[in-house]
């Protein structure tokens, strides 16, 4: 059996990864993946409280939730980053101030 602090402590690394990654990248994809993996990290904090508290289903339930929502992020996000390339043949988030005109 797994102490739940073992889990919290590699949901605060992956999440701290996550940061790092989406706080210090300009491209846009990183920036995606970096949310993505602060998401997960979310995702483990919540069923590692569920499995401290196994009669009730409110981490599970919360974490499919956010399973959709971030499915649903990325579909957009992908969208986004997609029609951002076909307009100026780079993913780079720095020359994305330049759609304001």
């Amino acid at each position: 059996m797994i102490p739940i602090p073992a889990f919290l402590v590699l949901a605060a690394i992956l999440f701290t990864i996550g940061t790092v990654g989406f706080l210090v990248r300009r491209n846009v994809l990183v920036a995606l993946m970096s949310i993505e993996l602060m998401l997960n990290a979310i995702n483990l904090t919540f069923v590692a409280f569920n499995r401290a508290y196994p009669n009730e289903h409110t981490g599970q339930t919360t974490s499919f939730f956010v399973i959709a929502i971030a499915a649903a992020e990325a579909a957009v996000g992908l969208a986004i980053v997609l029609s951002f390339f076909r307009l100026r043949k780079t993913v780079r988030s720095d020359s994305a101030d330049l759609l304001k005109n």
